[in-house]
Protein backbone atom coordinates (compact mmCIF):
# COMPACT_ATOMS: atom_id res chain seq x y z
CA UNK A 1 0.00 0.00 0.00
CA UNK A 2 0.98 3.83 -0.92
CA UNK A 3 0.33 6.62 1.29
CA UNK A 4 -0.59 9.83 1.04
CA UNK A 5 -2.12 13.16 2.51
CA UNK A 6 -4.76 15.72 2.22
CA UNK A 7 -5.27 19.59 3.78
CA UNK A 8 -8.64 21.03 3.25
CA UNK A 9 -7.69 24.69 2.49
CA UNK A 10 -10.77 25.63 4.66
CA UNK A 11 -10.96 27.33 8.41
CA UNK A 12 -6.85 26.94 7.93
CA UNK A 13 -3.81 29.36 7.04
CA UNK A 14 -2.02 29.31 4.29
CA UNK A 15 1.25 28.84 6.32
CA UNK A 16 0.12 26.18 8.44
CA UNK A 17 -0.78 24.27 5.49
CA UNK A 18 2.37 25.10 3.79
CA UNK A 19 4.07 23.66 6.80
CA UNK A 20 2.69 20.09 6.35
CA UNK A 21 2.86 19.63 2.59
CA UNK A 22 7.02 20.71 2.97
CA UNK A 23 7.11 17.84 5.89
CA UNK A 24 4.92 15.65 3.16
CA UNK A 25 7.39 16.68 0.88
CA UNK A 26 10.36 15.21 2.95
CA UNK A 27 9.35 12.09 3.57
CA UNK A 28 9.56 9.32 0.67
CA UNK A 29 7.21 7.26 3.05
CA UNK A 30 4.26 9.75 1.30
CA UNK A 31 3.85 9.90 -2.32
CA UNK A 32 1.33 12.21 -3.33
CA UNK A 33 -0.77 15.07 -1.43
CA UNK A 34 -4.06 16.51 -2.17
CA UNK A 35 -6.17 19.47 -1.48
CA UNK A 36 -9.83 19.68 -2.16
CA UNK A 37 -11.98 22.08 -4.71
CA UNK A 38 -14.73 24.09 -3.13
CA UNK A 39 -15.69 27.88 -2.25
CA UNK A 40 -16.98 26.77 1.30
CA UNK A 41 -16.02 24.75 4.05
CA UNK A 42 -17.69 21.29 3.94
CA UNK A 43 -18.44 18.89 6.53
CA UNK A 44 -18.56 21.84 9.29
CA UNK A 45 -21.36 23.49 10.81
CA UNK A 46 -20.70 26.88 9.65
CA UNK A 47 -20.01 26.94 6.05
CA UNK A 48 -19.49 30.79 6.23
CA UNK A 49 -15.57 30.68 7.55
CA UNK A 50 -12.82 30.66 5.42
CA UNK A 51 -12.37 28.55 2.63
CA UNK A 52 -9.20 28.67 0.22
CA UNK A 53 -9.61 28.33 -3.77
CA UNK A 54 -8.11 24.88 -4.76
CA UNK A 55 -6.38 25.49 -8.09
CA UNK A 56 -4.40 28.40 -6.67
CA UNK A 57 -3.34 26.96 -3.46
CA UNK A 58 -2.88 24.24 -5.16
CA UNK A 59 -0.35 25.54 -7.75
CA UNK A 60 1.15 27.02 -4.92
CA UNK A 61 2.25 24.45 -2.97
CA UNK A 62 3.52 22.01 -6.57
CA UNK A 63 5.78 25.58 -6.49
CA UNK A 64 6.68 24.98 -2.45
CA UNK A 65 7.44 20.93 -2.55
CA UNK A 66 9.95 19.25 -5.46
CA UNK A 67 9.55 15.65 -5.02
CA UNK A 68 5.62 14.66 -3.79
CA UNK A 69 2.92 14.05 -6.39
CA UNK A 70 0.17 16.73 -6.01
CA UNK A 71 -3.73 16.92 -7.09
CA UNK A 72 -6.97 17.74 -6.16
CA UNK A 73 -9.86 15.42 -5.00
CA UNK A 74 -11.60 16.17 -7.02
CA UNK A 75 -12.63 18.80 -9.40
CA UNK A 76 -15.65 19.80 -9.76
CA UNK A 77 -15.90 19.99 -13.10
CA UNK A 78 -19.97 22.24 -12.91
CA UNK A 79 -17.14 24.90 -12.13
CA UNK A 80 -15.19 25.40 -15.16
CA UNK A 81 -15.34 25.04 -18.63
CA UNK A 82 -13.45 21.57 -19.55
CA UNK A 83 -11.45 23.22 -22.16
CA UNK A 84 -10.53 25.74 -19.17
CA UNK A 85 -9.68 23.07 -17.07
CA UNK A 86 -7.84 20.90 -19.33
CA UNK A 87 -5.44 24.19 -20.04
CA UNK A 88 -4.81 24.65 -16.06
CA UNK A 89 -4.26 21.03 -16.05
CA UNK A 90 -1.63 21.11 -18.44
CA UNK A 91 0.08 24.36 -17.35
CA UNK A 92 0.47 22.80 -13.82
CA UNK A 93 1.84 19.80 -15.07
CA UNK A 94 4.30 21.69 -16.41
CA UNK A 95 5.19 23.94 -13.32
CA UNK A 96 4.75 20.67 -11.02
CA UNK A 97 7.48 18.80 -12.99
CA UNK A 98 5.04 16.08 -14.21
CA UNK A 99 3.62 15.46 -10.53
CA UNK A 100 -0.11 16.19 -11.14
CA UNK A 101 -2.68 13.60 -10.46
CA UNK A 102 -6.34 15.16 -12.31
CA UNK A 103 -9.30 14.78 -10.21
CA UNK A 104 -12.21 15.10 -12.10
CA UNK A 105 -15.82 14.37 -10.60
CA UNK A 106 -19.55 15.95 -11.53
CA UNK A 107 -19.90 18.10 -8.50
CA UNK A 108 -22.37 17.78 -6.10
CA UNK A 109 -22.51 21.36 -3.78
CA UNK A 110 -25.93 22.79 -3.93
CA UNK A 111 -25.14 25.71 -1.24
CA UNK A 112 -22.18 26.96 -3.23
CA UNK A 113 -23.87 26.92 -6.78
CA UNK A 114 -26.99 28.24 -5.33
CA UNK A 115 -24.94 30.85 -4.07
CA UNK A 116 -22.96 31.46 -7.23
CA UNK A 117 -25.11 30.71 -9.51
CA UNK A 118 -24.05 28.07 -11.10
CA UNK A 119 -26.79 25.52 -12.54
CA UNK A 120 -25.86 22.03 -10.68
CA UNK A 121 -28.98 20.14 -11.96
CA UNK A 122 -30.55 16.87 -12.06
CA UNK A 123 -28.27 13.85 -11.09
CA UNK A 124 -28.64 12.86 -14.67
CA UNK A 125 -28.15 16.40 -15.65
CA UNK A 126 -24.99 16.33 -13.70
CA UNK A 127 -23.28 12.94 -14.83
CA UNK A 128 -24.70 13.59 -18.83
CA UNK A 129 -22.27 16.94 -18.11
CA UNK A 130 -19.54 15.05 -16.64
CA UNK A 131 -19.24 13.00 -19.13
CA UNK A 132 -19.12 15.10 -21.72
CA UNK A 133 -16.39 17.58 -19.89
CA UNK A 134 -14.14 14.07 -19.45
CA UNK A 135 -14.40 13.27 -23.08
CA UNK A 136 -13.29 16.40 -23.96
CA UNK A 137 -10.78 17.30 -21.51
CA UNK A 138 -8.88 13.90 -22.65
CA UNK A 139 -9.58 15.59 -26.12
CA UNK A 140 -7.82 18.35 -24.85
CA UNK A 141 -4.80 16.89 -23.49
CA UNK A 142 -4.07 14.08 -26.17
CA UNK A 143 -4.97 15.80 -29.66
CA UNK A 144 -3.55 18.79 -31.46
CA UNK A 145 -7.22 19.56 -32.20
CA UNK A 146 -10.67 18.68 -30.71
CA UNK A 147 -13.57 18.91 -31.45
CA UNK A 148 -16.58 18.21 -29.83
CA UNK A 149 -20.20 18.66 -30.56
CA UNK A 150 -22.64 17.76 -27.41
CA UNK A 151 -25.64 19.37 -25.41
CA UNK A 152 -23.22 20.95 -23.02
CA UNK A 153 -20.59 21.55 -24.46
CA UNK A 154 -19.11 22.68 -28.05
CA UNK A 155 -14.94 22.56 -29.16
CA UNK A 156 -14.11 23.73 -32.91
CA UNK A 157 -10.28 22.91 -33.74
CA UNK A 158 -9.97 23.83 -29.68
CA UNK A 159 -5.90 23.43 -29.14
CA UNK A 160 -4.24 23.25 -25.89
CA UNK A 161 -1.14 24.55 -25.98
CA UNK A 162 1.82 23.63 -24.66
CA UNK A 163 1.12 20.11 -23.59
CA UNK A 164 1.60 18.97 -20.29
CA UNK A 165 5.03 16.78 -18.90
CA UNK A 166 3.28 13.58 -18.49
CA UNK A 167 2.04 11.42 -21.83
CA UNK A 168 -0.25 11.11 -23.05
CA UNK A 169 -1.83 13.03 -19.92
CA UNK A 170 -1.63 13.30 -16.37
CA UNK A 171 -3.38 10.61 -14.65
CA UNK A 172 -7.34 10.89 -13.94
CA UNK A 173 -9.00 10.20 -10.92
CA UNK A 174 -12.46 9.74 -10.67
CA UNK A 175 -14.04 10.40 -7.07
CA UNK A 176 -17.36 8.84 -6.39
CA UNK A 177 -19.03 5.58 -6.23
CA UNK A 178 -22.24 5.56 -8.54
CA UNK A 179 -22.66 2.17 -9.46
CA UNK A 180 -24.39 3.24 -12.67
CA UNK A 181 -22.61 6.06 -14.37
CA UNK A 182 -19.12 7.10 -12.35
CA UNK A 183 -18.25 3.42 -11.80
CA UNK A 184 -18.78 3.37 -15.71
CA UNK A 185 -16.61 6.46 -16.58
CA UNK A 186 -14.02 5.15 -14.10
CA UNK A 187 -14.01 2.09 -16.44
CA UNK A 188 -13.54 4.39 -19.33
CA UNK A 189 -12.03 7.05 -18.38
CA UNK A 190 -9.37 7.06 -15.18
CA UNK A 191 -6.30 5.52 -14.34
CA UNK A 192 -7.15 5.99 -10.70
CA UNK A 193 -10.96 5.32 -8.50
CA UNK A 194 -11.36 7.17 -5.30
CA UNK A 195 -14.01 5.64 -2.97
CA UNK A 196 -15.19 8.38 -1.97
CA UNK A 197 -16.50 6.69 1.50
CA UNK A 198 -14.77 5.02 4.77
CA UNK A 199 -16.46 1.45 5.10
CA UNK A 200 -14.19 -1.54 3.80
CA UNK A 201 -17.75 -3.60 2.77
CA UNK A 202 -18.59 -0.49 0.63
CA UNK A 203 -15.30 -0.18 -1.18
CA UNK A 204 -15.69 -4.30 -2.28
CA UNK A 205 -19.11 -3.65 -3.05
CA UNK A 206 -18.16 -0.91 -5.47
CA UNK A 207 -14.77 -2.20 -6.88
CA UNK A 208 -16.55 -5.27 -7.77
CA UNK A 209 -19.25 -3.37 -10.04
CA UNK A 210 -15.92 -1.69 -11.20
CA UNK A 211 -14.70 -4.94 -11.92
CA UNK A 212 -18.06 -5.42 -13.82
CA UNK A 213 -18.51 -2.57 -16.11
CA UNK A 214 -14.02 -3.07 -17.12
CA UNK A 215 -15.26 -6.42 -18.41
CA UNK A 216 -18.09 -5.10 -20.41
CA UNK A 217 -15.25 -2.61 -22.34
CA UNK A 218 -12.47 -4.95 -22.12
CA UNK A 219 -10.38 -3.21 -19.36
CA UNK A 220 -8.25 -4.76 -17.64
CA UNK A 221 -9.22 -3.47 -13.63
CA UNK A 222 -5.67 -3.73 -12.44
CA UNK A 223 -4.49 -0.76 -14.69
CA UNK A 224 -6.70 1.44 -12.28
CA UNK A 225 -5.21 2.21 -8.29
CA UNK A 226 -7.53 2.77 -6.40
CA UNK A 227 -7.19 5.03 -2.76
CA UNK A 228 -9.24 5.78 -0.32
CA UNK A 229 -9.48 8.98 2.54
CA UNK A 230 -8.81 7.74 6.07
CA UNK A 231 -9.78 10.47 8.30
CA UNK A 232 -7.22 11.26 11.18
CA UNK A 233 -8.50 11.56 14.35
CA UNK A 234 -6.08 13.29 16.61
CA UNK A 235 -8.30 11.85 20.19
CA UNK A 236 -8.19 8.20 18.73
CA UNK A 237 -4.25 9.04 17.69
CA UNK A 238 -2.05 7.55 15.07
CA UNK A 239 -2.58 3.66 15.79
CA UNK A 240 -6.51 3.74 15.09
CA UNK A 241 -5.48 5.38 11.68
CA UNK A 242 -3.00 2.67 10.74
CA UNK A 243 -5.15 0.41 11.52
CA UNK A 244 -8.06 1.42 9.96
CA UNK A 245 -5.64 1.68 7.10
CA UNK A 246 -4.58 -2.00 7.52
CA UNK A 247 -8.40 -2.98 7.17
CA UNK A 248 -8.68 -1.47 3.33
CA UNK A 249 -5.37 -2.90 2.43
CA UNK A 250 -6.26 -6.36 3.20
CA UNK A 251 -9.72 -5.20 0.91
CA UNK A 252 -7.31 -4.64 -2.13
CA UNK A 253 -6.80 -0.47 -1.48
CA UNK A 254 -3.68 0.40 -3.33
CA UNK A 255 -3.44 4.24 -2.08
CA UNK A 256 -4.61 5.00 2.03
CA UNK A 257 -5.18 8.96 2.51
CA UNK A 258 -4.37 10.43 5.43
CA UNK A 259 -7.47 13.08 5.01
CA UNK A 260 -6.02 15.77 8.03
CA UNK A 261 -7.86 17.83 10.37
CA UNK A 262 -7.78 21.84 10.86
CA UNK A 263 -5.73 23.50 12.66
CA UNK A 264 -2.95 21.73 10.24
CA UNK A 265 0.01 20.74 11.92
CA UNK A 266 3.47 19.66 10.48
CA UNK A 267 4.30 17.55 13.56
CA UNK A 268 1.12 15.51 12.95
CA UNK A 269 2.71 13.89 9.31
CA UNK A 270 5.92 13.50 11.09
CA UNK A 271 4.13 11.52 13.71
CA UNK A 272 1.81 9.59 11.34
CA UNK A 273 5.03 8.21 9.31
CA UNK A 274 6.76 6.92 12.48
CA UNK A 275 3.49 5.20 13.00
CA UNK A 276 3.18 3.69 9.54
CA UNK A 277 6.83 2.61 9.86
CA UNK A 278 6.41 0.96 13.63
CA UNK A 279 3.78 -1.32 12.12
Amino acid sequence: MQFGIKTSPQYTTWGDMLDVWRAADGIELFESAWNFDHFYPINVPDTSGPCMEGWVSLTALAQATSRIRIGCMVNGVVYRHPAVLANMASALDIVSNGRLELGLGAGWNQEECDAYGIHLGTLTERFDRFDEAVECIVGLLTQETTNFSGKYFTLTNARNNPAGVQRPHPPICIGGNGPKRTLAAVAKWAQHWNYAAMDVDGFAEKRAILHEHCARIGRNPAEIRTSVHVLYDPKAGFGAWVDKANEFEAAGVDLAIAYLPSPHRADVVEGLAEAIRGH
